[in-house]
């Protein structure tokens, strides 16, 4: 059995706990029996092997067999602050976000702004991204931060290399080239307001083009995750 489960506790010793969710699907969907092995994650950078030890109704132990750190992150930390799209349309954002590696996200609170992200919307995006790395087989999960109004945020992030998403703006070409780390900013459908993007200039936030289509607020994002990725 290869299926990865996720821990929600860090692994630091020579057993580990699977609860609620995690221990229903193994239990129950993968009809998992004590001595079946799987592949645990705790969101530290490393996996383990790991023996079911017991099994009951909402908590399954393990016992771990192994240890291994497998790094897929890329060389270059990426937050990227976004104005979030409605519906499901910020779970697809989140999976791909996270299969291509960004470190993190922070939902954007913007005039234009069509989804304002809440206490309960951030609490299913994190999940999702639990959900994505099982998938893609990351270790370390991408942050889903609290959300910041976009003029205060841009005025408090200290990174020597901050880009926004704007027309006009300068190719993104090889600009991650020289940085280990970088932000960058994508506006709502309807753009960032005059207001919004005095502030991010004021504080140097550089502008990028992603190219000469209007694109949805996740295909920027997605563009943006995967140029990086690949720098």
């Amino acid at each position: 059995m290869s299926e990865r489960f996720f821990v929600e506790q860090p692994i630091t010793g020579s057993t580990a706990e699977l609860v609620e969710g995690e221990a229903q699907h193994l239990s129950r969907v993968m009809r998992a029996a004590v001595g079946d092995e799987v592949v645990l994650f705790d969101g530290s950078g490393a996996e383990f092997a790991a023996k079911v030890a017991r099994l009951a109704k909402s908590v399954v132990q393990l016992e771990i067999l192994e240890r291994h750190v497998v790094n897929l992150e890329p060389r270059v930390e990426l937050t990227l602050a976004v104005a979030l799209p409605k519906g499901e349309r910020q779970k697809w954002l989140v999976e791909k976000l996270t299969e291509l590696g960004a470190a993190r996200l922070v939902p954007l609170i913007t005039e234009r702004g069509v989804a304002q992200p809440v206490d309960a919307a951030v609490a299913r995006l994190r999940r999702a991204v639990i959900e994505a790395s099982k998938q893609c087989g990351r270790n370390r999960l991408m942050e889903i931060a609290l959300p910041r109004e976009a003029v205060e945020y841009f005025a408090n992030v200290s990174l020597s290399m901050k880009l926004i998403a704007e027309p006009g703006g300068e190719q993104l070409g090889s600009l991650a080239q020289d940085v280990d780390q970088l932000a960058c900013a994508i506006g709502p459908e309807g753009g960032f307001t005059p207001t919004e993007l005095k502030a991010a200039l004021e504080n140097k936030w550089r502008p990028v083009s992603l190219g000469r289509s209007i694109l949805r607020i996740e295909t920027a994002a997605i563009a943006v995750a995967a140029w990086s990725a690949l720098s």
